[in-house]
């Protein structure tokens, strides 16, 4: 498939302009609203479904399908023809490559899919055709570029925005090149984040680079610059206390060239297995000096008890690595026997094997062999 990106000629400084877009040829989730006025029953619906959030989005979904129904009389019409028809993304995902994917991954695909099927509320649109609001193909489409090409117009004005051109640039997590900004007068600027030298990418970032698995479900893309990744770590229960002491998606995490592991994966699993075993006044002991900031408290606990931290890791590694094998397995047949069927299923493979190469390089760098410390 065709990537589209942005790259400089000449050195650019800090601070400057590489992409203006006049507002009038922004699509704006207000200007929808104020076009079309409030759909209350589709809102309604939204909210009873627990999207209520999601209003802004569905409003440039209907702009979108209102100016793909004027086909060339749209002055959008240019710019929606040359955008992709083809995504990756969780919404698009057939059914079998839910099966393919570790849980965290399916989770968020699903969730996309379960917005795209909420956000598709047609009956009270009264200024759409027929033949659109049946066609189930292109509300998809217009969700998929809604929630790829979209951000928050960052201007006070509470908008969605979708600014053609300025939606041209690739994602990088650390040290984007470009960020967007809008005027008060709704205009979109890219500018430069810092000196930029000739020959060089400009890029944005779409979101947290920790997390490979949220840029996929959204996006379609594997994030493979990614240094570190979510260790996967899903308790049946996470408790307040496991929040305090550090349990989110975005904290706790394995390092992919290192093999390192963020320090709260370390405090997250002595708190369990301090639990497991039934050893409450320490794991109680342990969370005090924690919120506490006692810090010498905590790493005599941690330097006691990591036979016990380190075998909860190896077994979570061992466990892991044992799904990923069966996944890639069903994903070699289901690719064998049905390959049209699923064309994502390359780009699910290439991200379970990027899970895997950093689960194998923390296993490495911190010495646990398989049921080296049972």
């Amino acid at each position: 498939f065709l990537d589209v990106s942005a790259m400089t000629t000449q050195d650019i400084p800090a601070g400057s302009p590489v992409v203006y877009v006049p507002a009038e040829m922004i699509l704006s989730s207000n200007n929808a609203m104020e076009e079309f006025g409030r759909i209350q029953e589709a809102e309604q619906l939204l909210k009873d479904n627990g999207y209520e959030s999601e209003i802004r989005q569905y409003y440039l979904m209907l702009k979108l399908l209102v100016e793909l129904e004027k086909g060339q009389d749209s002055p959008w019409f240019p710019y929606l023809n040359s955008l992709p028809r083809y995504y990756s993304t969780g919404a698009s995902m057939t059914l079998f490559c839910y099966t393919c994917i570790p849980p965290l991954l399916a989770s968020l695909c699903k969730k996309e899919r379960a917005r795209l099927n909420n956000l598709s509320v047609k009956r009270p649109v009264s200024f759409l055709s027929n033949d659109i609001k049946g066609n189930a193909k292109l509300w998809k489409w217009a969700y998929q570029v809604v929630y790829t090409r979209g951000f928050e117009s960052n201007n006070g004005s509470g908008d969605f925005c979708i600014a053609p051109m300025a939606d041209m640039f690739n994602h990088h997590g650390y040290e984007p090149e470009i960020a967007l900004a809008y005027d008060e007068g709704g205009n979109c600027y890219a500018q430069t984040t810092y000196d930029v030298s000739a020959n060089s990418p400009l890029r944005m970032s779409y979101g947290d680079p920790t997390n490979p698995s949220s840029l996929l479900a959204r996006y379609g893309f594997l994030d493979e610059s990614a240094p570190a990744t979510f260790c996967k770590l899903l308790p049946s229960h996470v408790s307040e206390e496991m929040k305090n002491i550090g349990y989110a998606h975005d904290k706790m995490l394995f390092y992919k060239d290192t093999g390192d592991l963020s320090e709260e994966v370390w405090d997250v699993l002595l708190y369990m297995a301090l639990g497991e075993n039934d050893d409450v006044a320490t794991q109680q002991q342990f969370y005090q000096a924690h919120m506490g900031g006692d810090y010498a408290t905590k790493q005599s606990i941690h330097e006691q008890y990591y036979p016990l931290t380190a075998a909860k890791l190896s077994d979570h590694i061992e466990t892991f690595l044992g799904e990923l094998d069966f996944l890639e397995r069903k994903g070699e047949y289901g690719g064998e026997v049905a390959a049209d069927d699923h064309p994502r299923l390359p780009l699910i493979m290439r991200h379970n094997e990027f899970v895997r190469n950093t689960f194998l390089a923390v296993r490495s760098a911190q010495g646990l062999e398989q049921n080296s410390y049972a």
